[in-house]
């Protein structure tokens, strides 16, 4: 039996439990006895499918599409053991992480669009600094001043700069993932123009002199931003690549699979960008040391190393509580 055989023989077992899940969960204490009879046994025969999904289907997309109905599933029958602040913490602790290693090579493609876009505006403004008007919108380019960094150092409104660059920050990775239903293309965009701007700005600075200090005021914050902007802009390249080469599947049912783990990357970005904003709002603009900024940026290094190897290590205890895996 191949895997689309497969699929047709079991699909409308898959659908009945599905549709079971939903009613269970709107019903919530109004569940009838039949019912709960019929999800236990549609949901230890989803079991077995996802068992033998994982042995002679390993690559397809059916056995993360089992997992995910399974896990739903197990979450039904024993919610009430488990409370939300457990579950968020295993999302953020073993489902998210889960996640991240399953999608790295399209999260490191995200990161190398962005450094091409950074790396030829970089080299074409050192060239010379006047096409850094061409490359960048006047207003913006007008903006950077290489002689006035840090000269505003303490004076402005922290918690009003941290909120608007959070949100601003947010609104880019939203957009570089939700590009993912352009077949990626928006994403590609969005992913190499963030870059022509990082790439101009320090070519600018780097001209006059002036890295040192520029790359004092962006680590800080930058490692952990364009960590979760690599990660949404991952999440929406995978998209489009499933919408433009589906397999065996319609490009409806792969978007439907495919959106739902993006969905759970761009959320996991969100503390990245809580985290981000509040070092961009608070400590750039401070009157800390070029040395202490630099510090901080290694520390932020650090815990996201720490915090990758923590949660692949929680996730090989639980490796059936990621969806898609």
């Amino acid at each position: 039996m191949n895997s689309r055989q497969f699929i047709q023989h079991h699909r409308q077992d898959w659908k009945e439990l599905e549709d079971l899940i939903a009613t269970m969960h709107k019903r919530k204490s109004k569940i009838k006895g039949a019912d709960i009879n019929r999800f236990s046994r549609l949901y230890q025969k989803a079991a077995q499918n996802l068992s033998y999904s994982q042995t002679y289907y390993p690559q397809e997309e059916v056995t993360p599409y089992l997992n995910e109905l399974v896990s739903k599933s197990h979450n039904l029958l024993y919610r009430d053991q488990v409370s939300s602040l457990k579950q968020i913490r295993h999302f953020f602790g073993v489902t998210f992480i889960g996640l991240f290693l399953q999608q790295w090579k399209m999260i490191a493609v995200a990161m190398i669009l962005f450094t091409i876009g950074g790396l030829g505006s970089f080299f074409a403004v050192a060239d010379d600094p006047l096409h850094v008007y061409s490359v960048l919108p006047e207003n913006m380019a007008q903006s950077f001043d290489p002689d006035r960094l840090g000269e505003n150092e303490g004076e402005v409104d922290s918690p009003m700069m941290s909120a608007t660059i959070m949100t601003n920050n947010i609104q880019v990775a939203f957009l570089a993932f939700a590009g993912g239903i352009t077949f990626g293309l928006l994403t590609v965009y969005v992913l190499i123009y963030n870059g022509i701007i990082v790439g101009a700005i320090a070519a600018l600075f780097w001209h006059y002199g002036k890295s040192y200090e520029f790359w004092a005021y962006i680590v800080p914050h930058g490692m952990i931003e364009l960590t979760a902007i690599f990660i949404a802009g991952g999440a929406g390249l995978l998209m489009g690549y499933k919408l433009f080469i589906p397999g065996a599947y319609s490009r409806g049912y792969v978007l439907k699979q495919q959106a739902k783990r993006s969905v759970l990357l761009l959320l996991g970005t969100i503390p990245l960008f809580v985290i981000a904003g509040i070092i961009e709002g608070f400590i750039t603009p401070s009157t800390l040391s070029l040395e202490a900024k630099y510090l901080i940026a290694g520390l932020t290094v650090i815990g996201l190393i720490l915090y990758v190897l923590i949660g692949a290590m929680l996730l090989k205890k639980k490796p059936t509580a990621v969806p898609g895996s």
